[in-house]
């Protein structure tokens, strides 16, 4: 597995659903599931287990942290306020969430460049074929390392090393997730 050290990750400018103004320093020497997400797509259901690796790993330095992005079929229409309480009501979401931001083509956030820089590539699940339906609904990666779709997941672990990238149809409870998870908080 490929592995990337970005020393800026921590100070990269981000803002909350709250709008408040913040970047992930707060969360330095915790391990983090960065997750791109969506409230009207095929794989939203993922907030649910999502949820609960934060519940289960939360005291050990664990955190989830969301970012809604509607470049996806615009399947994160909301403003938001609307993302907010569909996610807290719909799947009891706790973990942080920031504004809505792209993770591909010119207006990349940052933080989606270091990260796609330091895991260019995701791991799927065996046999998953997602990527080749994508491929097949016209929707396939315009550059190298672009996001395939909603629910694409980076790892970081608690030196700030991106470890792991995962595709969008790899359930956050798929026990290679959960074992990099477990390992990088032994770490």
């Amino acid at each position: 597995m490929q592995r990337g050290k970005v020393m800026s990750l921590y100070a990269t400018p981000l803002t909350t659903l709250d709008g408040e103004k913040t970047t992930l320093a707060q969360w330095q020497g915790d391990v983090l599931l960065v997750v791109n997400v969506a409230s009207k797509c095929g794989l939203t259901p993922q907030y649910e287990q999502l949820e609960a690796l934060q519940k289960q790993y939360h005291r050990q330095g664990f955190n989830v942290i969301g970012f809604p992005c509607n470049q996806f079929l615009e399947q994160e229409p909301g403003d938001e306020q609307a993302i907010k309480t569909f996610c807290s009501t719909t799947y009891g979401v706790s973990f942080p969430m920031s504004s809505k931001i792209d993770v591909n083509g010119a207006q990349r956030h940052p933080l989606y460049q270091q990260l796609i820089a330091a895991q260019p590539q995701a791991t799927a699940p065996e046999g998953s074929g997602f990527l080749e339906r994508m491929v097949s609904k016209g929707r396939a990666p315009q550059q190298t390392g672009d996001i395939l779709w909603n629910f694409e997941k980076f790892l970081i672990d608690r030196q700030g090393n991106v470890v792991a990238r995962f595709s969008p149809d790899m359930s956050p409870d798929d026990a290679q997730i959960v074992g990099q998870i477990e390992k990088a908080l032994a770490a």
